[in-house]
């Protein structure tokens, strides 16, 4: 696999750093997620970085089971930003069984990667 390039590595880069952007276009004035080189609302070329609110809402989720000894169970969730893309990642700090679906979430950064926390 070749390394990332363009928008997503831009993306990741940002998130390095510590900081959490997604794209909105000049055009069309809509948030764009994941990162891209045109829009796919418009078709527009002009896609700038913007800090989200991190407000989300868990769309879907669902837990991935493991032996404790393996690191145990872990949820995977699907979140509909207040800028209208979704995103997957994690809900942290709670039980993945507590994860539910509506639940209001916040972004923050951890390990150079987005993950949720309960709002």
């Amino acid at each position: 696999m070749s390394p990332p390039s363009g928008p997503e590595k831009q993306y990741l880069d940002k998130l390095a750093a510590g900081r959490f952007e997604i794209q909105r276009c000049a055009a069309c004035g809509r948030h764009v997620f994941y990162p891209r080189v045109l829009c796919p609302h418009c078709g527009g070329d002009r896609l700038d970085w913007v800090a989200p609110s991190g407000r989300g809402t868990v769309y879907s989720t669902t837990i991935v089971r493991r032996k404790p000894a393996d690191g145990g169970d872990y949820n995977i969730v699907l979140v509909d930003l207040a800028e209208g893309v979704r995103l997957m990642s994690r809900v942290a700090g709670i039980a993945p069984e507590q994860v539910k679906i509506g639940m209001p979430v916040s972004a923050c950064i951890a390990d150079g990667m987005v993950e949720f926390v309960p709002a």
